[in-house]
């Protein structure tokens, strides 16, 4: 009788077990929702195009999007990171924008899951890199450049040719306001687009890479007169930009340029796909702000955007399946000629778009992004410095000189170089 006792719990103890490798063996084959944030509410097609590529790959993982409002989205993400939530994978901000997330512990450190991490380029993987120990919380997605564009047509219509020095920018400038068409469609009513003027004049004023290195290492300031004389010029467009352009937002600046009512735009290469996309007849085309001699202008290079993973992700396994699947060439090349944005990703055909191709051959004379690169780290933030004293300047309560002062004594209560 105990025997029989014995054997019929061993069963019982064996059907239990078998029960519940069934329910574990089921729990791995469930299909895994991940969470995915962006801040690009105008790409929200191209990301479900995106997705629906990678769910075919990958039919036990689906990816739900959600599109923030870029103005909005640090603010949503950090605060849902902070509490515990959040995305799974989203797309991460560079420089200071991603060594504020890595510090608080939000980010999962790539270095030792994304093999061919080492293959991306040096300033790519400088957006993504902690500048405290040294590891990378981004797979690097895109890099920008800042120039000018045209209006082909407008420049055709007015016999125009692009410029090859500031004189002669102007001289454009002030035939596109005798004829009636809006000279250039730069605001300054959200600070953001103020920094870009700068990433797109200064350059080739202050002397792009000669300054920016001199003033990261300490051996000169924002109020050399360099710099100065660079605020100045974007002082001398204001003739030239739109009436009340203190209140002219960033969606008035795109839609001045993709309705073709102005004729200049200074701005960065990720606005291309979004002309093409809402004016697919527009005629477009770039260059660099000239200086004032003909001969190598620079542009503004900065590595815009990086694809995170949340360290508390409960999928990791899958979060990082969809991860490599957004830096590979497949979506690479996507970007390039669904977007028209310079892809990171080692590997992609740079040919698949003309205009793509042009950008990194202006790219080759590139300089960073002088307040992003170097000055997002701490607070104040060069950018928020800039962005209030750039934009006190275009109203007139803040002359040139007072406008560079303000900037250099708010970077100076943190920076060490300023304070030797």
């Amino acid at each position: 009788m105990k025997n029989k006792i014995i054997a019929a719990l061993a069963a019982c103890f064996l059907l239990m077990l078998f029960a519940c490798s069934n329910e574990n063996s089921n729990n791995s084959s469930e299909k895994v929702m991940l969470e995915f944030w962006t801040w690009r509410t105008e790409d929200v097609e191209f990301y479900e195009k995106v997705i629906k590529a990678f769910e075919e790959k990958h039919p036990n993982i689906s990816v739900k999007q959600t599109a923030i409002k870029n103005t909005e989205y640090n603010t949503i993400v950090s605060a849902s990171l902070q509490g515990g939530g959040g995305p799974d994978v989203f797309m991460g901000r560079a420089y200071g924008g991603l060594q504020t997330l890595a510090d608080s512990e939000y980010l999962l450190a790539l270095d030792d899951l994304i093999p061919n991490l080492k293959d991306y380029s040096e300033p790519a993987k400088q957006g993504a890199r902690s500048i405290k120990d040294g590891k990378i919380y981004g797979l690097p997605a895109l890099s920008q450049a800042i120039f000018c564009y045209y209006n082909k047509d407008i420049y055709k219509k007015l016999g125009l040719k692009v410029p090859a020095t500031w004189d002669e920018f102007l001289s454009n400038l002030e035939v596109c306001k005798k004829n009636g068409i809006i000279p250039l469609a730069n605001g300054s009513k959200d600070g953001w687009t103020v920094e870009t003027l700068l990433g797109g004049v200064g350059p080739n004023f202050y002397g792009a890479n000669d300054f920016f290195d001199a003033v990261v290492a300490g051996k000169t300031t924002f109020e050399d007169p360099r710099f100065i004389d660079a605020v100045k010029k974007i002082g001398a467009l204001r003739p030239y930009m739109p009436e009340l352009f203190t209140g002219v937002g960033y969606t008035d600046i795109q839609g001045s340029f993709m309705n073709e009512t102005a004729a200049h735009m200074i701005g960065g290469s990720y606005e291309a796909g979004t002309f093409k996309a809402n004016n697919p007849s527009l005629q477009f085309d770039a260059f660099p702000v000239p200086g004032t001699t003909a001969g190598e202008q620079y542009v503004t290079f900065y590595a815009d955007m990086n694809w995170a993973v949340n360290a508390k992700t409960a999928h990791k396994e899958a979060a990082l399946t969809f991860l490599q699947f957004l830096g590979s060439p497949e979506v690479g090349n996507m970007l390039i000629s669904d977007l028209k944005m310079i892809s990171s990703t080692p590997g992609v055909d740079t040919s698949l778009d003309p205009f793509v191709g042009k950008v990194i051959t202006m790219m080759k004379n590139s300089t960073s992004y002088i307040f992003l690169v170097p000055f997002r780290y701490e607070q104040p933030t060069g950018s928020a410095l800039w962005q209030a004293a750039g934009q006190g300047y275009l109203a007139g309560s803040l002359t040139a000189e007072q406008a560079c002062k303000n900037v250099q004594t708010g970077i100076a209560t943190y920076y060490k170089p300023f304070q030797q």
